[in-house]
């Protein structure tokens, strides 16, 4: 039985000094809290979001049907992020489209949305700006910073931004930087929404329109690579949408229906998307994503990268997440053994991809289960 989220939001005047150079002024977080802060403050986890998730991180909203948190079944009462035990925060990244400022904002400055002139914002910013919401609610150390995927990029970036003010990080199908292939999907993805008619160089809310078509075939990609070959088989195999025996082959051979399974998914994916995502929100997270690699300062050596960290590690990989293979948990692990961190690693066999971080399966559930119950005594 989940829980009832009541979505909250912060208020900032000060400038945020950004990556780029560039500040953002008067801006507002969006985020929600889940169980109660101890009397010392010791049992706070922050959730960092992925690409297209929010702050909504658990419980339901009153009221809405099918309105269950990204990663309901990981944090709640009795799960394995337990509520009873912890105080959760999910917080909306700057940039985003669901409360957090972000392109669809008016600019104080100018008074006009920001469109395609919200600054350039990364993985390193988006801690400072949550740092910034933990400052204002009185927590000066977490008792660990969780993430999956681009959440687990933010939350190895605290170890190493705040080192003393993280205790634990459990780093969850991630890796250190996008190897090469994940920008070209990423950079392709890109390029079907600027090359929409309707994306007018980014200011297309002034012009009444969305570029739908070019954020449906960016979904498409994205989903493709979020699936491993093996779920896609069994899910959709070869199978047709409906019964077609035309030329005796079972194919129409056309260029415009759509008559296999795969592509009937694919496209209500798309579709959805782009109901709901902002284009130049996509544009920014996934520019986030290929910006984010901290061994850079180091000249590659992720070894002297990490040894700003003092919290304790875990690491866990999906054998068939193609998009952040194991091999780069493994990267991190090592560098952290080089460093002589306390680090557990937990490679889980599951079929499912890289969206396996979002799905329930046992061996997963409880290796972080267990994780959390080694130091959830300390943080009571």
């Amino acid at each position: 039985m989940s829980f009832i989220a009541t979505p909250q939001s912060l208020h900032f005047d000060a400038p945020l000094p950004l990556q780029s150079g560039a500040s953002i002024r008067g801006y507002d977080l969006t985020y929600e809290t889940y169980g109660e802060l101890n009397a010392t403050r010791s049992n706070a986890v922050l959730i960092c979001h992925a690409l297209n998730a929010s702050h909504h991180v658990a419980g339901v909203y009153e009221a809405q049907a099918r309105s269950e948190g990204w990663w309901d079944n990981m944090v709640g009462p009795g799960k394995p992020v337990d509520t009873h035990r912890f105080f959760v925060i999910g917080v909306n990244n700057l940039g985003s489209c669901f409360g957090s400022t972000g392109p669809m904002h008016v600019n104080p400055e100018t008074g006009q949305v920001y469109g395609a002139d919200f600054p350039v914002v990364t993985v390193e910013d988006w801690v400072n700006a949550q740092a910034r919401l933990l400052d204002a609610l009185g927590i000066e150390q977490l008792a660990a910073v969780m993430g999956g995927s681009l959440g687990g990029m933010q939350a190895l970036s605290w170890t190493l931004q705040y080192p003393e003010r993280v205790r634990h990080a459990v780093v969850v199908a991630s890796a250190p930087n996008l190897t090469a292939e994940n920008i070209a999907f990423n950079e392709v993805a890109r390029r079907a929404i600027v090359t929409d008619p309707d994306f007018h160089g980014g200011h297309f809310y002034q012009h009444g329109v969305v570029p739908a078509r070019g954020l449906r075939i960016a979904r498409m990609i994205g989903h493709i690579t979020y699936l491993s070959d093996d779920v896609m088989n069994e899910k959709f195999g070869r199978e047709l949408r409906q019964a077609v025996s035309h030329n005796g082959s079972g194919y129409r051979f056309s260029t415009q229906d759509i008559e296999f399974q795969i592509e009937s998914y694919l496209r209500y994916q798309g579709d959805k998307f782009s109901e709901y995502f902002d284009a130049n929100t996509y544009l920014l997270i996934t520019r986030a994503l290929d910006y984010f690699d901290p061994a850079r300062a180091f000249g590659g050596d992720l070894t002297r990268a990490l040894a700003r960290t003092q919290a304790r590690f875990l690491l866990v990989s999906f054998t068939t997440d193609w998009r952040f293979s194991p091999a780069r948990s493994r990267e991190i692990v090592k560098a952290l053994q080089e460093n002589r961190r306390d680090v557990s690693y937990a490679e889980i066999d599951a079929p499912h991809g890289h969206d396996a971080f979002l799905l329930d399966d046992a061996r997963y559930m409880g290796v972080v289960r267990s994780y959390f119950d080694s130091f959830a005594g300390a943080a009571r």
